[in-house]
């Protein structure tokens, strides 16, 4: 059967793979503050409440829960570093097929879970899934897209965790009603959503099948023909003489044999001095990401509007609200990226995210006052109490830091790493740039909780300063990708070009797609041959 062409279409089935971590996300933030969660992984007394008919439960221990909810990102981690090797070998869809059966393994053992350690380790499980997924996606659809379209089109990644957590985060709350009233609650309302969540990666898997392998492996594999087919049918209709058709192969052509004459492919290469740039700031991309906090809104953004005032079933449907400005937010990046570039997204909005931060903190701060002794509702990272306008500003503020991370940070992080590599180190490359996100959300993960536990509002300050340094070093650091074919990127890295003095290739790369003007490029490839 004839694989689909349309980018778009190609685009719409991989990022299947990035909506698996959003339905980690929400199935946790909008599970973890239930009373069916509380009671049934329960570490502390309960008691009964007989004014709402309902038992109170403290559920896991801050550090616990930390433990619980870092062990997706500890399996995630796992799951980026093998991902390379994997790519490589058996192919970018090969890879993401092989993490969506593992989803399901994963899904099977949280749905089920007895006690905590069963649950952590389904997690650890799904986790391996996300890392494949979320690094081998990237590659994938970078390989694969036109230079003027690759930002939005891997940026897409980030859209569909936002609807991912969407989706998963509304059937999480309808089944928060299931058995609140039971003694004890009803553990159906958790395992329905961690069964559910399987029905994506059976859709992923399947549907990859339909979709053309990524050209640049098949040249890698020197399975050139193939490779031809592949950037004729999603570039020209299947026209193989089509001018754009003609400049990629060449391009990748020429490519390949001087990788091959010039490089051994190994892991250290990434750390030798002509690379080592780019894998700082590939590594960096993602540690940034993490960094700005916005998974800590995502995850335990029950407890910060707990402590607002707002808990319960109104903290929930609050919370959802940050979910729908995730999803609203990240379209203007998508129709915007590859005109606007990369740095200035980058810049712009680390510096946006800092005021909401700090903004956070000194409300907190001025208006604010410590918890009862065990925290409110009896959860002890529930650590600090504000009310009436204040915790109104305090709930603004974090619909804003969303609203800030959701059009750039988000989708560039993913859409970075993969333009930053050349072809034999790609897959190599974004699996190193995509572990170090999950080592950082792992460490945020775990962190949180006893952080609202033990420094309460200066959390919020510890983000901020992440936020100011991540913009001074994006500026300094991080070059400007935006419509340049990937080979050319090369150029920028193999002439030391300060990174505020690249600029984007839309227009260049938009006429080369048109046909309009086709130049040979001869490109510099000045690698340090002694430490190729």
């Amino acid at each position: 059967m004839k694989p689909i062409g349309n980018i778009y279409a190609i685009a719409a089935v991989a990022i299947v793979g990035g909506g698996l971590f959003g339905f980690d996300i929400s199935s946790m933030s909008a599970i973890i503050s239930t009373q069916q969660f509380l009671c049934y992984f329960n570490q502390s007394p309960e008691t009964y409440d007989p004014t709402k008919d309902v038992q109170q439960c403290a559920g896991p221990r801050p550090d616990v829960q930390g433990g619980i909810v870092a062990s997706m990102a500890g399996g995630s981690f796992l799951g980026a570093i093998i991902s390379g090797p994997l790519s490589d070998t058996f192919s970018r869809k090969t890879s993401i097929q092989v993490g969506s059966v593992i989803w399901c393994v994963g899904s099977i053992l949280v749905c089920a879970a007895q006690n905590i350690p069963m649950l952590i380790v389904g997690r650890i499980i799904n986790g391996i899934s996300v890392g494949i997924c979320s690094a081998q996606v990237p590659v994938y659809i970078t390989e694969i897209a036109p230079p003027t379209k690759r930002g939005r089109l891997v940026g897409a990644q980030q859209w569909a965790i936002t609807w991912g957590i969407l989706i998963m985060y509304y059937i999480s709350y309808g089944c928060s009603f299931i058995g609140i009233h039971d003694h004890p609650p009803s553990s159906t309302a958790f395992r329905i959503p961690w069964g559910l969540q399987m029905i994506p990666a059976i859709f992923l898997f399947f549907a990859m099948f339909l979709l053309p392998e990524s050209p640049r492996w098949l040249a890698k594999k020197d399975r050139w023909e193939e490779a031809e087919n592949v950037i004729a049918l999603v570039h020209s209709k299947g026209d193989r003489t089509h001018p754009f058709v003609v400049s990629e192969m060449q391009e990748i052509k020429d490519f390949c044999q001087f990788e091959r004459e010039n490089a051994d492919v190994t892991w250290l290469e990434l750390v030798k001095p002509n690379m080592i740039w780019r894998t700082h700031i590939a590594i960096f991309t993602q540690f940034w990401s993490q960094l700005t906090g916005m998974n800590v809104i995502m995850y335990y953004v029950t407890y910060v509007f707990a402590m607002a005032g707002l808990s319960g079933n109104a903290g929930l449907i609050a919370s959802s609200i940050n979910y729908v400005i995730n999803v609203c937010m990240t379209v203007p990046a998508l129709l915007l990226i590859d005109r606007i570039g990369r740095r200035p997204v980058l810049v712009g909005g680390a510096i946006s995210l800092s005021i909401w931060w700090y903004a956070t903190a000194g409300i907190l701060a001025t208006y604010g006052h410590p918890a009862p002794p065990g925290g409110l509702h009896h959860v002890s990272a529930e650590s600090w109490v504000i009310s009436g306008h204040a915790s109104k500003a305090v709930i603004a503020a974090s619909y804003l830091i969303v609203a800030s991370f959701a059009p750039t940070w988000g989708p560039v992080s993913w859409t970075y790493p993969p333009e930053l590599f050349p072809l034999r180190l790609r897959a190599k490359g974004v699996s190193i740039s995509t572990a170090a996100c999950w080592a950082m959300n792992f460490a945020l993960g775990y962190f949180t909780p006893p952080a609202f536990v033990n420094i309460a509002w200066k959390t919020y300050l510890v983000f901020g300063v992440f936020c100011t340094v991540m913009a001074i070093h994006s500026f300094l650091c991080f070059p400007e990708t935006a419509g340049k074919p990937l080979e050319e990127v090369e150029e920028i890295f193999a002439l030391n070009t300060p990174a505020w003095k690249t600029k984007g290739g839309f227009a260049q790369g938009r006429e080369m797609e048109k046909g309009e003007r086709i130049t040979e490029k001869q490109l510099q490839f000045t690698l340090h041959k002694e430490d190729a």
